[in-house]
């Protein structure tokens, strides 16, 4: 596909129209190519009516046969060149249409893929699969008008012209008659956006909802919430019903106009032409012709209303493009913002992260605990130092919030305990992004004290996760998080509560192998159990957000009431 690269730009999504002009410009030569295509063809379609008209006058009303068999070899001729231009006409519509197809997918993927975590926070599941199923589809139908839209346009003009070598009246007729016509739709081409609008409106959320059920469908099953939901599904679905019928009704009129008006003008334009046949002002011939380009135009006219319908409909859809599109992230750099003038901008030694809000402190190369009074707190600490919240924290000399946030992703990897699963082979759900290398994959399930997990399944490392780990238990998908987070063997893990979901021995295994895994590197883990603590070589006693001791696990233990409190807590639900 090519130019399938290039991103749209903020002005190309600053509107609908700008979108889809910038569909069309991204393909500008098929489209180009698709346009001559279509107005040739349009344009073909009026010449077997002169063809025909020339074999009645010049063969059969003046009895010369050679004149006749010279006509119709031209009008066969002529039949098989219209049929090849169809053809081509056709395949190259469906390349545009599937070119604004997969550029469109693949841009709404790429900035969900931006987006992270902000993605969940703003638009709803339903939404992303409702852009993807109808919206796409309407934006792509709507190209069409770049094809045979202007080729009905061409064959307008081009019928008018012949028509005024027959009749100065009757060119005017369809000069005066096109344009009334395709504008008698115009109300009702409005009319089905500001309904199409409603309905799309109405869809999305009716997915949300439904994506809803299906992913809680277990949990609604266990509250015996199944039929409630059912009941409330059921009433919205019938309105989207509802309202899919008014859309239906402004869509039928759209499509009966569409056929019918044309009719209706062929119908007249035909019988002022019979009239002046027979009062020889025009020949039977010019009659014959006169009927064959009135009835062509049936084709630009029906293209003219259903080309306007498809617009309405991209233009709905393409606002919900647009808007998913100037969604930003939450942490993105910011454009206003120079980088810290430093030669790398990222440090490119190990450095001490700091969050100056609680006075935590990441040194390089040490595994650190963070035990705090109130679970949040710990959880905030970690979103600042690793730019997930605003913050001063400082890596090294440098204001994170300084940095670019690629590189600093890069280096810096918050694994969060409720972090996605995305479905796949255990494989594929380990090694992430990067390459799956079965050493290194088998090395951090060890660590992760994963192996029984793996090894349970059928295929072992070829085994299929369900999207969120739905067909493992908590403390399995916990351990293939920090295996996950083990393999993509950052140079500084923040980890949060990387043990709550298992039980005592396999949590011995995992901060045992945790600590094996990261000798060496910066890490940092949320937990207050002590069988985590043991293994860290610095902790940080939190309370109230702020750091109030820090040490060694024993150490603390000894000095700080508080901190001896919390441990026995953690103590008591390990124990549990």
């Amino acid at each position: 596909m090519p130019g399938s690269h290039t991103a749209p730009t903020a002005r190309d999504i600053g509107s609908p129209v700008r979108f889809l002009w910038w569909l069309v410009v991204s393909q500008r030569r098929r489209v180009a190519l698709g346009a001559l295509l279509g107005s040739t063809w349009m344009a073909s379609l009026a010449l077997s009516p002169y063809l025909l008209s020339r074999a009645v006058d010049d063969g059969l009303r003046a009895d010369d046969r050679g004149a006749l068999a010279g006509w119709s070899a031209a009008l066969l001729a002529g039949g098989a060149v219209t049929a090849w231009l169809g053809i081509a006409r056709h395949r190259t519509m469906t390349k545009v249409r599937m070119d604004a197809s997969f550029r469109t997918v693949r841009v709404t993927v790429a900035h969900a893929t931006r987006l992270g975590a902000t993605l969940p926070r703003r638009v709803t599941a339903g939404e992303v699969v409702a852009i993807g199923m109808s919206d796409v589809q309407a934006i792509a139908q709507s190209l069409t008008v770049t094809g045979p839209g202007l080729g009905a346009v061409v064959a307008y003009v081009a019928v008018a012209v012949l028509l005024l070598s027959i009749s100065p009246l009757l060119a005017a007729v369809v000069l005066a008659g096109v344009p009334l016509l395709a504008g008698t739709v115009g109300p009702l081409l409005r009319r089905l956006q500001g309904v199409g609008a409603g309905y799309r409106e109405q869809q999305g959320a009716l997915t949300a909802r439904l994506v809803d059920v299906v992913t809680g469908l277990r949990v609604l099953g266990g509250l015996g919430g199944k039929e409630a939901y059912a009941v409330r599904y059921g009433a919205d679905s019938a309105a989207l019903r509802e309202q899919g019928y008014r859309v239906g009704a402004v869509t039928s009129w759209v499509g009966a106009l569409g056929n019918g008006l044309p009719a209706l003008f062929l119908a007249v334009v035909t019988w002022l032409a019979a009239r002046m046949a027979a009062e020889g002002t025009i020949s039977v011939g010019d009659l014959v012709a006169v009927y064959g380009y009135v009835a062509v135009l049936v084709v630009p006219v029906a293209s003219f209303i259903e080309g306007g319908a498809d617009l309405a409909r991209a233009t709905v859809a393409a606002r919900r493009v647009t808007r998913f599109l100037a969604l930003r992230p939450e942490h993105a750099d910011d454009p206003e913002r120079a980088p810290a003038p430093a030669p790398a901008p990222v440090p490119g030694a190990p450095a001490v992260l700091r969050d100056p809000g609680s006075g935590v402190e990441v040194r390089p190369g040490l595994l650190t605990a963070l035990a705090a009074t109130r679970p949040e707190d710990a959880v905030a600490v970690v979103d600042r130092l690793g730019r997930f919240a605003p913050s001063d924290a400082t890596w090294g000399d440098v204001r994170l919030d300084a940095l670019p946030v690629g590189p600093l992703r890069d280096r810096v990897l918050v694994a969060d305990n409720e972090a996605d699963l995305f479905a796949g082979t255990v494989r594929e759900v380990v090694a992430g992004r990067h390459e799956p290398a079965d050493d290194a994959i088998r090395a951090a399930v060890r660590a992760a004290a994963a192996g029984d997990v793996v090894d349970a399944l059928p295929d072992g490392l070829g085994s299929a996760v369900a999207a969120q780990g739905r067909d493992l238990s908590g403390g399995q998908r916990q351990r293939l998080r920090l295996a996950r987070a083990l393999h993509a063997a950052p140079d500084t893990l923040l980890a949060v509560e990387p043990t709550s979901a298992v039980d005592a021995h396999t949590e011995v295994a995992m901060a045992a192998g945790l600590r094996a895994a990261r000798r060496g590197r910066t890490t940092l883990v949320t937990t207050t159990s002590p069988l985590v603590l043991e293994q860290a070589d610095v902790v940080v006693f939190l309370v109230d957000g702020k750091a109030a001791a820090t040490g060694a696990h024993h150490d603390l233990l000894r000095d700080e009431a508080g901190y001896r409190a919390l441990v026995a807590r953690g103590a008591g639900e390990v124990a549990g």
